[in-house]
């Protein structure tokens, strides 16, 4: 894994205006020049930074925002996600994907609020920016996005989760699960992730967890596994309430009509992770065609 500094994340701010200002703008299709200028770079320190963030042109990825090309990728998701779930494969083994392993929290460890339970947590910078993770001897129990290092939000989420739990700073293991996490898949050992949650939202999760790479598929496709169409409403807020960041992939999911939909950590983050996979998506095609 790439290692993550500070001057890293000053770019990924940076990067996150920038797409702030697209999404702002993207009915008057800004060009690079106005883009350049509004966030104080020259011409060639934008389209160098945004192609190395994103994997794509400024130009390039403002396309990935309208509604056209999100029910475009919709159209074409479709059939490879009917497949995969007609065959019953998982996204384990995928270009990027991640090898993961679920373990469900049990209803009495639920009701002891985690007495007796050691949680181990820690920040990092990830792709992404600052991230905590939390994880017991039974795996990542929560991966969330923050705005700063050690920002105490995510903690005490955590607190809240499992109030009786022995919550332990560990930042080695910390780095270490991020390091597995954000390194782009090639690591061959499994992750284990222990979910705490209602039946149905496991359900909704792990129908997340099949969702290939550089796919996008809509809430109501995501009913249609779990249940029918009719539970869209309760679905949304399965998917609101992911307690594991990029893992369970909640960012591939947008809404029918091509919207890109709210995410928990921020928008311009989700537009960056959709951003970034359809541009090695795509790369990885044009590879395998030449």
């Amino acid at each position: 894994m790439e290692q993550y500094s500070l001057q890293s994340h000053r770019e990924y701010q940076q990067i996150s205006q920038a797409m702030a200002y697209l999404l702002e703008h993207q009915q008057q299709q800004p060009e690079l020049a106005e883009l350049s200028a509004t966030l104080g770079f020259s011409e060639s320190h934008m389209q160098r930074l945004f192609s190395r963030w994103v994997g794509v042109s400024p130009k390039r990825f403002l396309q990935y925002l309208t509604l056209q090309r999100a029910q475009q990728q919709l159209a074409e998701s479709n059939s490879v996600l009917e497949l995969a779930y007609d065959l019953g494969l998982s996204s384990a083994g995928r270009l990027y994907d991640l090898f993961v392993n679920i373990a469900a929290v049990t209803p009495g460890e639920a009701k002891s609020l985690g007495a007796g339970i050691q949680i181990f947590y820690g920040w990092g910078l990830t792709p992404f920016g600052w991230a905590f993770v939390a994880s017991t001897t039974r795996g990542i129990c929560q991966l969330s996005f923050c705005e700063t290092e050690h920002d105490s939000a995510p903690l005490e989420e955590l607190n809240k989760a499992w109030p009786k739990a022995q919550c332990c700073l560990d930042e080695t293991l910390s780095q270490q699960l991020l390091s597995q996490v954000f390194d782009g898949g090639n690591s061959q050992q499994p992750l284990s992730l222990w979910l705490k949650g209602t039946n149905f939202q496991l359900q909704v999760w792990q129908a997340l967890l099949k969702l290939p790479f550089g796919s996008l598929c809509s809430y109501q496709f995501l009913a249609e596994q779990v249940s029918s169409s009719n539970a869209t409403r309760a679905v949304a807020s399965a998917v609101a309430k992911n307690p594991i960041a990029f893992i369970i992939p909640c960012h591939r999911v947008i809404r029918s009509s091509g919207a890109l939909g709210g995410y928990r950590w921020g928008l311009e983050r989700k537009q960056l992770m959709m951003g970034r996979e359809a541009a090695f998506s795509e790369r990885a095609l044009n590879d395998r065609a030449s």
